[in-house]
């Protein structure tokens, strides 16, 4: 059995925990870096963050069995897998790393750190007294693994959390019930996959929802946010934005988001943290050992999700 891993540290860590003759763990870093012949390899664990591009390698492998992702979303491989194989997402890996940056960007946002930031670069001590998140009403749309990740890191600072998934369910409202619960939230935090019904989830009508003064954070796909829409809300001051994703990724060095004061951009970091690698492919090698166990694989990937 070969399996093709990305990153060297990952072929260690799955042939210590197969430690079976019979698999042989190869790297391929890369598209055009291939170790060997891929025509017989059955499981592979593309680059963190593969464009969509990379897929076509699957037509060189007729024997491809399963393709474990490094990513939390599933995109950019949805609808590009040939037929028989299982696509798995890293549902969990990014828990604590995505929730952690959510809760950055807003105490950042609602304490004015970005523009204090803007003013030491000046020299200039701008003091005034800032908003703070304790008491607001924060409504997170998607409520998977990340979502509860980040409530509970949300818990300490004594906001309130509402719960927004597709399917209503006990404590979670369903996405139709946006229009009634978006205006009393003051921080709205996007965390759901790009899919078709998400896809531009956040429009001018989305927008108009918001109470002014609330703050829009996006962790999940640049796509999920029209982007002229939501720069059109910030340019009034109505709301506020923050965002590790853009559409289009990278952003344009000369788009308007990067100006407007009221908006905070990161470069699609927030999942790009050290633990990344082993918890990872600690899950690979638990695929992989499911595998060979003829045992059901986790986290696979049905309707996008």
């Amino acid at each position: 059995m070969k399996i093709w891993v990305a990153h060297e540290f990952g072929a260690d860590l799955v042939r210590a925990a197969t430690a079976r003759d019979e698999v042989l763990v190869e790297v391929m870093p890369a598209p055009g870096e291939m170790p060997s012949d891929p025509g017989d390899v059955l499981f592979w664990v593309p680059p963190f963050l593969a464009k969509p591009e990379v897929t076509v390698l699957t037509r060189q492998m007729p024997r491809l069995e399963v393709i474990q992702l490094l990513s939390a979303g599933a995109d950019a491989w949805t609808g590009r897998v040939p037929d028989g194989v299982t696509l798995c997402d890293a549902r969990g890996v990014h828990d604590s790393s995505t929730a952690e940056w959510v809760v950055g960007a807003i105490l950042a946002c609602v304490r004015e750190f970005p523009s204090f930031a803007r003013a030491q670069e000046r020299g200039e001590w701008t003091y005034r007294r800032t908003d703070e998140l304790a008491g607001k009403r924060v409504l997170i749309v998607g409520a998977g693994s990340i979502g509860r990740a980040t409530e509970a890191r949300l818990a300490p600072f004594d906001v309130e959390v509402t719960r927004v998934a597709r399917r209503p369910r006990a404590g979670v409202h369903g996405v139709e019930e946006l229009p009634r619960l978006l205006p009393d939230a003051d921080v709205v935090v996007l965390l759901v996959p790009l899919t078709p019904e998400t896809r531009g989830l956040v429009s001018t009508g989305f927008l108009s929802h918001l109470s002014d003064g609330a703050l829009l954070v996006n962790a999940a796909r640049g796509p999920v946010v029209d982007t002229e829409a939501v720069t059109a809300a910030a340019r009034t001051g109505r709301i506020s934005f923050a965002t590790d994703v853009t559409d289009p990724e990278p952003l344009p060095p000369d788009h308007e988001l990067w100006r407007l004061p009221n908006v905070f951009i990161t470069p699609h970091v927030a999942g790009s943290v050290p633990g990344l690698w082993r918890r990872g492919y600690a899950l690979a090698a638990d695929q992989l050992r499911r595998v060979l166990a003829n045992e059901p694989l986790d986290n696979v990937v049905t309707d996008g999700y």
